[in-house]
């Protein structure tokens, strides 16, 4: 489990890093982020879940974990 829990960590990290760059070549990183975190919560709303009878629970964390990614971005400093 805990290999598992490293590689969820990885794959979070690398993908927050991904978009952190392609918000930094955008003409507006806030409104790149807000519009890309807006879209992936759409597509975890509306996704099909199957073989759970939770889909409530997975959903909800799923929201919560891309909540938790686009927090830790902040726009390019200035320099």
């Amino acid at each position: 489990m805990d290999e598992l829990n490293g590689r969820m960590i990885a794959c979070q990290l690398l993908i927050t890093g991904l978009i952190a760059r392609v918000a930094n070549n955008s003409p507006d990183p806030l409104r790149f982020l807000t519009d890309f975190r807006d879209e992936i919560r759409a597509v975890v709303a509306g996704i099909n879940i199957a073989g759970m009878e939770e889909t409530d629970r997975v959903r909800q964390t799923a929201q919560k974990t891309i909540d938790e990614l686009f927090s830790l971005m902040k726009p390019p400093s200035a320099d």
